[in-house]
């Protein structure tokens, strides 16, 4: 199974017979709306699942870069923490995850507090080599967020992967990066979302 490349045909699929793919009308982690959401959760709850999927994430970042020595994967919290520990597994290293801390007094658009990642469990030392993980991107603030932690440090990101590229390729990191499935959903900004004019109001299920 580890040496198994999966099509992105094959990946959508598995995402809609677990019910991790949904429509309806949702606020993105990036503050979009969007009719379609990856609930990536959905997909990890399935242990057996996750392993093959991750192995085959873990395979074409194998294929596609020259890790070289690798000291660790590290994961934004919460959605990113089942897919770094599989791919942790599959590269045979330790993996450890940032978490979301509130901006004393800062609020958003909406006038909900403002979060940052941090290191509160684990430390990464200087010169240690990182692999970043998360399920889902779309503007990708959160994985560029945590190769900046990982810099902060001393540390190197040598490369990140997701699970889900719902940007449709748009998303750019400072390092090489590898996605198991490219696909772009429609998103909006809140203010010109098609579906909050007709009366509804966004869900934001969660990863």
């Amino acid at each position: 199974m580890e040496n198994e490349a999966i099509s992105e045909a094959v990946v959508l699929d598995i995402f809609k017979k677990t019910g991790a793919l949904l429509d309806g009308h949702f606020e993105l982690r990036s503050k979009l709306h969007s009719p379609r959401y990856f609930q990536c959760a959905n997909v990890l709850r399935y242990p057996r699942i996750a392993a093959r999927l991750c192995d085959a994430l873990a395979l074409k970042l194998r294929r596609g870069c020259d890790l070289g020595r690798i000291d660790g994967v590290i994961s934004p919290a919460v959605g990113g923490i089942i897919v770094g520990h599989e791919i942790a597994r599959a590269l045979d290293v330790k993996c450890i995850f940032a978490e979301k801390k509130e901006i004393p007094g800062e609020l958003d658009a909406a006038g909900k507090p403002v979060t940052k990642l941090v290191m509160r469990r684990f430390a990464m030392k200087p010169g240690e080599r990182y692999v970043v993980a998360e399920d889902v991107v779309t503007r990708g603030g959160r994985v560029q967020e945590t190769i900046d932690l990982v810099r902060a440090a001393g540390a190197e990101p040598v490369a990140a992967v997701v699970l889900v590229d719902r940007s449709g390729g748009k998303a750019a990191f400072d390092c090489p990066w590898f996605s198991l499935m490219k696909i772009e959903a429609e998103t909006w900004e809140p203010s010109k979302c098609p579906l909050c004019a007709a009366g509804g109001h966004p869900v934001h299920p969660g990863s």
